[in-house]
Formats: structure tokens, sequence, C-alpha cells
């Protein structure tokens, strides 16, 4: 009894963490707004420092700064994470230049996009086989992506890089075998020098926001657990939850940076964006509809 019950109970544990995860995520727009103020390449510096001591804060109250030395002292392991470290800091730069310039809606269009840029990853670098179902849905927000090309030219680069980047990194972790707060920690390692180094340079130059007044400074430090907590939760989630299940919750950070940039920013959609974002949300629907049926299949299959 109590081992049949054992999986009900980690999904119910697993879908708050998810939800959790990516309404934080779906907020950030909301966050960084709020520090639109300081330089994007600075906010990314203070990120992630503060990130850096939440996180080894984290692993020793877990008592896990033992993997975490230990993939600090595999140079097997070092390389990738760099290059990792690289593709995050690309990713977090990038959106939130976008956000305080008033694209959000491109933003969230980069996530709607990332989920499809993970199977095309999958088939080409993975050699994954896709279902006649997932080709269908690909190419359908394929046709939605050309429009939003044709459409949104000024601002498709933001989408791009966005959606490319955190697909690379995805990509990886998942072929580096690091334990998720561990491979976090070494990432967030390699880019401290480099975080200090520029802050060091601004703050020479009477450039740096930190301690200029306590709002902003208290921001930056919170700027820490916003980039640390939801990657946290995250990795609960995905230990706890079907990935089918993860999919479909995973659209639920897009939709509310879309809705906030309509709803709260002020930005509008023109009818090539409205055609694209309507054939790119259909593409994802029977994505996600046709993941959750070869999850039932394979239920069924395996009884």
């Amino acid at each position: 009894m109590t081992g049949n019950a054992r999986p009900a109970d980690e999904g119910r544990s697993g879908l708050p963490a998810a939800l959790a995860a990516y309404g934080l995520w779906g907020l950030l727009p909301i966050f960084f707004k709020l520090l639109h103020h300081v330089g994007p390449f600075e906010l990314v510096a203070q990120r992630v420092f503060w990130s850096l001591i939440l996180i080894l804060v984290l692993l020793a109250a877990r008592r896990a700064l033992g993997p975490f030395r230990e993939v600090l002292a595999t140079p097997r392991l070092l390389l990738p994470l760099a290059a990792s470290a690289v593709f995050i800091a690309t990713n977090w730069t990038t959106y939130i230049w976008a956000v305080n310039d008033g694209h959000v809606i491109a933003a969230s269009l980069g996530y709607f996009l990332n989920p499809l840029v993970n199977v095309a990853l999958g088939v080409l670098v993975l050699k994954e086989r896709l279902r006649r179902g997932q080709t269908l849905a690909i190419g359908i927000a394929g046709i939605g992506v050309a429009i939003m090309a044709a459409s949104a030219l000024t601002t498709l680069w933001i989408s791009i890089l966005l959606a490319f980047s955190f697909a690379f990194y995805a990509l990886i972790r998942k072929m580096t075998p690091v334990a998720p707060m561990a491979g976090l920690g070494v990432e967030t390692l390699i880019l401290t020098p480099v975080a200090l180094a520029y802050l060091g340079w601004l703050a020479g130059h009477g450039g740096v926001s930190f301690g200029k007044d306590g709002f902003t400074t208290a921001m930056l430090v919170v700027s820490g657990a916003i980039t640390t907590v939801p990657l946290v939760l995250f990795a609960v989630a995905a230990h706890r939850l079907p990935m089918a299940t993860l999919g479909l919750l995973q659209f639920i950070a897009p939709t509310l940076q879309f809705l906030s940039g309509i709803l709260l920013f002020g930005e509008t959609l023109n009818h090539g964006q409205m055609a694209s974002f309507a054939l790119i949300w259909l593409g994802l629907i029977l994505f996600a509809g046709d993941s959750m049926t070869a999850v039932r299949r394979n239920r069924m299959a395996a009884v």
C-alpha cells in the first residue's frame, strides 16, 4: 500500500515546486523593471555574485559541498560547465536588456520557442526520433516563426538568441554528469571572477549601482535568490514529475511574461505577430498533447 502511494505523494509535492518555479520565472519582468536604472551587465554581475553566496550556503546546509569540490577537481567536467556558464550568462544578459528596453513580448516568444529548439537539438545531436504528431507540431510552429521573422525583424534576434542560448545550456547540462546544485555552483563560480572584475571597473568609474540607495541595494542582493530559488525548485520538480507534465507546465512562464508585456507594460502586437503566436501556441498544444498520449500508451503497455 505504501509503495503504491509513494509516486502519488512525490507527484503532489513536485507540482507545487514546478508551479512556484515557473511562476517566479514568469514574473521576472516585473522584478527587472524595478531595476530598470541598473545596466544589464551590472545586473548580471550582481546576480552572479549574490547567487554564488546563496548556492554555497545551500550546499553547506545540505552537506553537499563534497560533490561541488569534486567537480572543481575534474577537468573533463569543468570545460562543458564553462561553456554552459557562457550560454546562461548570454541568456540572462539578453533577457534583462530585452525587458528593460521594452521587448517583453519578444522575450516571451524566445521561451515559447525554447521547447521546440530543444527537440531539434535532440534530433540533430542526440539522434532522437520524432513521432508523426511531434513533426506536425514543429512544422506548424515553424510556420509561425517564419511569419514572425517577416513581421518583427527588428526584435526576432532577441527571441532566437534567448531560445538557442537556453537550449544549448540545457543540452550541455543534460550531457554533463553533474548534480544540479553542484553544477550550478560551479557555473556561477566560473562567472564570478569576470563579474567581480566588471563590478570593480564600474566602481572605479563611479558607475556601480550597489550602495547608492537602500532599495536598489536590497533588490540587487535579492537578485541572487531570484536566480537560484527557481532553479532549485525546478530541480525538485524534475525529479518528482513526469516529463510530459513538466513540458505542459513549462509554458506558464512565457505566458505570464507575454501577459505582463501586454497588460502591465503597454506593449502591442501587430497582425503578423498575432498570427505567429497563434501558430506557435497551436504547435505547442499539439506537441504537448502528443507527449501526453505517448506517456499514457507507454503506461498501458507496461501494465
